[in-house]
């Protein structure tokens, strides 16, 4: 898919899930990064991780497609499951299961202080948490100074996650 044609499907379904009250907005993009207003989940069409299962990467050690008639809502998203065990070990413990910073991209949140959409296979789990970013470039970047972008990512988590 091209990128004017991949920009105009996420800010179709963007607007789809607005009218249906969706959890976030598109904002703007900068390249192939798409920016979103505040939210506490980043959920294309209301499914977060791209339907991807976040049980699966710390049972699994990788994503796994998650079923879409295995769901839960949560933290104004719909979450898919690989199984219905997954997704009642979400249910148990969200927090424990879900991305860091509502699965936007941590390196953005960190360095940018932004709220810009990821990639479910650019992923890490740093001491139980689970971390998505932009794509594998990106992923790198973040990689070379973990500690300090986690550090800085929650102090700008609160504010950005807030604001309206």
């Amino acid at each position: 898919m091209s990128i004017l044609s991949r920009r105009t499907a996420i800010i179709g379904a963007v607007a789809i899930a607005v009218a249906a009250g969706g959890a976030f907005a598109l904002t703007s993009t900068f390249g192939d990064f798409q920016e979103y207003e505040a939210a506490q989940v980043y959920a294309n069409d209301g499914v977060a991780i791209d339907g991807t299962d976040p049980v699966s990467y710390f049972l699994n050690g990788a994503p796994v497609a998650g079923d879409p008639a295995i769901t839960a809502d949560w933290s104004g998203a719909t979450w898919r499951f690989a199984s219905a065990e997954n997704r009642d070990l979400f249910l148990s413990d969200p927090a424990k299961y879900a991305p860091q910073y509502g699965g936007f991209c941590a390196w953005a949140v960190a360095e940018r202080g932004k709220l810009f959409s990821t990639d479910p296979n650019a992923w890490k789990i740093v001491d139980g948490k689970l971390y998505l970013n932009f794509n594998q470039d990106i992923q790198k970047k973040w990689e070379a100074d973990i500690p300090s972008f986690i550090s800085e990512g929650d102090r700008r988590w609160p504010e950005i996650s807030s604001e309206s």
